[in-house]
């Protein structure tokens, strides 16, 4: 691939673009608005001169419901070989271009699987697609030499290419994306109008759970509103789950020893489900899960501690599968958990006692 135009340059536009140039394709920028644009092209990812005749691949990087008039447009245009986007949601932009007279043959759905909290081109990153999925979407009326660039697409950002039909796509991430976003916002609205004492008490555990509730609310609105079905089926499942759990609840404030067994037998199930779930979760690399264990050390707040800690670890041979860090309230302190494979958890709390760091159970 020699020439790109990527359309839309906020957070994945600009990423792509910056991945494609650093790559040594030529990159051409458009946006409707032009701060963005420049912006992008100042951070490197291309230029804001349109293109001089047809390019190889248009990148349609635009909210959902904006997909399908902008393929048609550059299609008629003729302004490229190959036309993908890069959007959320992959069944309704195809039927869509498909009811407005495009060419299905030169056009391909993708959903690169990364994103951050933060949205527009400062956001922006050559390497946010590194190592994640990206899931391609051809049909049969797709041509060859339209899935072949878009496999170089995926390969020059450095993703995995994933192969899916468009509606199974939908509704997988609806599942792993869309729902926990809302699910993300609902828990995190409950601390809008909580307690000043109680929002203090927040630890590591409504940390992770609101993490993604710091998103965008007008490019979520755009994305739930190209996918509500499978979502909101998905969120009538957990409703049932909630319903059934209130119910667990309310059964074990009762005085009667019956209703309060099973009370607790329906939280047992709910938690026991969830241990499950989270066990399907891909591990390392995409690997199997394996089975970790913590090494907590408490580190001060201040330049340097975190690479002295990484720095004893590698002495002592022990490879950090992850890392987790919990500030302290009210102080410059804070629990690093250190995730190791379990043979290496004992050798690795040793050294680093012996080194003078404070561990906690």
């Amino acid at each position: 691939m020699r020439t790109a135009l990527v359309i839309g340059c906020g957070l994945i536009g600009t990423s792509v673009a910056l991945a494609l140039s650093a790559r040594g394709v030529h990159v051409h920028l458009d946006d409707h608005d032009q701060d963005r644009r420049r912006t992008a092209a100042a951070l490197g990812a291309g230029s804001e001169d349109p293109p001089q005749g047809r390019v190889e691949l248009v990148v349609v990087a635009v909210p959902p419901t904006r997909i399908a008039a902008t393929v048609a447009e550059l299609q008629r245009r003729g302004a490229a070989r190959a036309y993908v986007d890069v959007g959320s949601v992959k069944a309704g932009p195809a039927g869509e271009l498909a009811a407005l007279g495009g060419d299905p043959a030169s056009y391909l759905g993708t959903h690169p699987m990364a994103g951050r909290e933060r949205s527009g081109p400062m956001a922006a990153s050559a390497d946010l697609f590194e190592g994640r999925p990206w899931v391609l979407t051809p049909t049969p009326e797709t041509r060859t030499e339209v899935v072949n660039l878009v496999l170089e697409l995926a390969s020059l950002c450095r993703a995995v290419p994933v192969m899916m039909d468009a509606a199974a796509h939908d509704r997988a991430v609806a599942l792993v994306s869309h729902t926990p976003q809302l699910v993300s916002s609902l828990v995190a609205a409950r601390l809008e109008s909580a307690d000043e004492a109680a929002v203090r008490l927040c630890g590591q555990g409504i940390r992770d759970v609101t993490r993604i509730a710091a998103s965008d609310p007008r490019m979520w609105i755009e994305i739930l509103a190209a996918n509500p079905g499978p979502v909101a089926d998905v969120l009538a499942e957990v409703a049932a789950d909630l319903d059934r759990t209130v119910r667990s609840l309310r059964a074990l404030e009762s005085a009667d020893e019956q209703k309060r067994s099973e009370g607790a037998a329906g939280i047992e199930a709910v938690l026991r489900r969830g241990n499950a779930g989270r066990e399907r979760v891909p591990g390392k690399h995409g690997a199997a899960p394996a089975s970790y264990e913590t090494v907590a050390v408490l580190i001060n707040d201040r330049p340097g501690e975190l690479a002295s800690i990484f720095a004893d670890a590698g002495r002592a041979g022990v490879n950090i599968e992850d890392v987790r860090i919990e500030h302290a309230t009210g102080q410059q302190a804070g629990l690093v958990q250190l995730v190791v494979e379990p043979a290496a958890a004992p050798p690795l709390a040793a050294a680093l006692r012996e080194r003078g760091w404070s561990l906690r159970q």
